[in-house]
């Protein structure tokens, strides 16, 4: 096929978008956007959840069925879209305060249930669009608005957060990886059960200039440096305490999700028995 653009997928008309310079929340609009193209997903067909932040405004921009909600509810939301009318393609998209902070809860339980939608968490490492706090993904001893000292805070990781709690595909790219992000989020998209891609994208305002990234180019060279694939983190000794974190798909399994276990009990129960 020819090279996917997905441009019937974005409002001509929304554009350009209010992001930053240098944000990598662009990036990953055009990589949803093509891998909508190549699934050949028809826009009616598709239900974008936002929630609040630089990243929630991704709605604004995608010419597909669209609900923006409460700041760290997307998730909720999305699961009473998707088991309203299982036949949707339904897609979460939230940043690190929406999806791991104030929505954690959400993420745990989504997981566990393993119901049949995707997430897509841009983590930037702090509160972007409300003056720069730190999250609960902001690195241990990083430097934030509300952390001028550094944040003695241990940072969660939401692919391991997302694999323990149940999720059938975890996947982790960074805003510098192109098509490789292209592709992680097609495959989610296409797998079954909860499926979570999380893309690594600094803040380049807040964020950066507080933490030796004062040029969106050095945030993209700390992201190609940092983000390695499992065949080198694994070798290394300590790559979490030198910054280092493990990209690529981390979790592929084929667990029943939440809507066919649903469906099978309420067919057992119908007939008249447990068994």
């Amino acid at each position: 096929m020819a090279h996917a653009t997905g441009m019937k997928y974005l409002k001509q008309d929304a554009l350009p978008h209010m992001w930053c310079a240098g944000c990598g929340n662009g990036v990953v609009l055009g990589a949803l956007a093509r891998a909508f193209e190549e699934l050949d997903l028809a826009p009616e067909d598709i239900v974008a959840v936002t929630g609040i932040g630089c990243w929630g405004k991704a709605d604004d921009y995608l010419a597909v069925n669209a609900l923006h909600t409460t700041h760290g509810r997307a998730l909720a939301y999305a699961t009473g879209v998707k088991a309203s009318n299982p036949k949707l393609r339904v897609v979460a998209l939230m940043g690190d305060g929406d999806g791991a902070t104030i929505g954690g809860n959400h993420l745990i339980h989504s997981a566990r249930r393993n119901m049949p939608l995707t997430a897509i968490i841009v983590n930037n490492y702090n509160y972007g669009m409300t003056g720069g706090q730190f999250s609960a993904t902001t690195p241990a001893n990083a430097f934030t608005s509300t952390s001028v000292g550094s944040n003695p805070e241990r940072a969660f990781d939401i692919c391991e957060l997302a694999r323990a709690a149940g999720a059938n595909y975890v996947a982790r790219e960074t805003s510098a990886a192109g098509m490789k992000l292209k592709n992680r989020i097609k495959e989610a998209l296409e797998a079954p059960g909860f499926s979570l891609v999380e893309a690594i994208s600094p803040c380049t305002t807040q964020f950066g200039p507080k933490n030796n990234m004062r040029r969106p180019v050095d945030m993209f060279e700390w992201l190609k440096a940092k983000g390695l694939p499992a065949s080198k983190y694994d070798k290394m000794v300590h790559p979490e305490q030198e910054g280092f974190f493990k990209t690529g798909v981390l979790v592929n399994r084929d667990a029943p999700d939440f809507i066919t276990r649903y469906e099978a009990m309420r067919s057992r129960m119908q007939a008249g028995g447990r068994e």
